[in-house]
């Protein structure tokens, strides 16, 4: 038990991650952290769920550098961590709601989460499917019963080939369950404990690529879903050279 607790622990977060700068305000209240850029015209911001477990401070390396670039991001914390109970799920669900609607000033909003934050962000585009611009489920295997075939906003699903937890196979599986017109991202070589900064998780497979590498994949195909929400917002640069091989859209013509 002690081991696996263990493997939840947030590590290997650079000492500024978390403190805020000229350029980015951090504010980290009981039930969101949020990456404010200090100035932006930008008129869409990103909703994340964390992963059942996960601090929300271990997806800082990853999803403050969207602030940087000059979207505002709030990462939703699950109650009691795991959200165990089904009124837990919930309260996490209203509280992604509540982040939308308490910034009017954000016209267009991307939803995403990653594993059990990925099914509740399922949820919260079913049950308030006009909020939301756009959604980027990653690491998960959801939706797995609701069908969201019909919804109206662009779905993205990024998922790694080596994730135990989420594995491939168990997540294009579902793949009738999402718009026909959803964009599949397979990052190579990445696992399931890689989208965030914490230890190993059970079941996980081996990542053969670098944490960084991985989140660097995710943060990009968060970006370009953000930036085409809002097409005047400057793109910051394509990924390093020869790291765009690591993602693959996948069409459903060719699978």
């Amino acid at each position: 038990m002690c081991w696996l607790a263990n493997s939840f622990r947030t590590r290997g977060l650079s000492p500024d991650v978390l403190r805020s700068s000229a350029t980015v305000s951090v504010v980290d209240d009981d039930t969101t952290l949020q990456f404010l850029p200090a100035s932006s015209d930008a008129k869409a911001g990103l909703v994340f769920l964390c992963g059942s477990g996960v601090s929300a401070h271990a997806y800082a390396e990853m999803l403050r550098p969207i602030a940087e670039a000059g979207y505002p991001v709030f990462v939703v914390k699950l109650p009691l961590r795991f959200a165990p109970l089904e009124s837990n799920k919930q309260a996490a669900v209203e509280r992604a709601i509540g982040v939308a609607r308490r910034h009017p000033e954000i016209l267009h909003w991307v939803l995403s989460g990653h594993s059990l934050g990925g099914a509740l962000a399922c949820r919260v585009a079913k049950s308030d499917p006009e909020t939301f611009s756009a959604m980027v489920l990653v690491g998960t295997t959801h939706p797995k019963r609701d069908d969201l075939s019909s919804l109206k906003l662009r779905v993205t699903k990024v998922y790694a080939s080596d994730d135990g937890v989420a594995p491939r196979d168990k997540v294009l599986a579902n793949k009738r369950l999402l718009p026909a017109d959803t964009r599949w991202v397979e990052v190579q070589g990445g696992n399931h404990s890689q989208f965030g900064h914490y230890g190993h998780q059970l079941f996980d497979g081996a990542a053969t690529i670098s944490r960084e590498t991985q989140q660097t994949a995710t943060r990009e195909a968060l970006l370009d879903v953000l930036n085409k929400s809002h097409p005047r917002h400057p793109h910051p640069g394509p990924l390093p050279e020869g790291e765009g091989a690591l993602i693959q859209p996948l069409s459903r013509a060719s699978e």
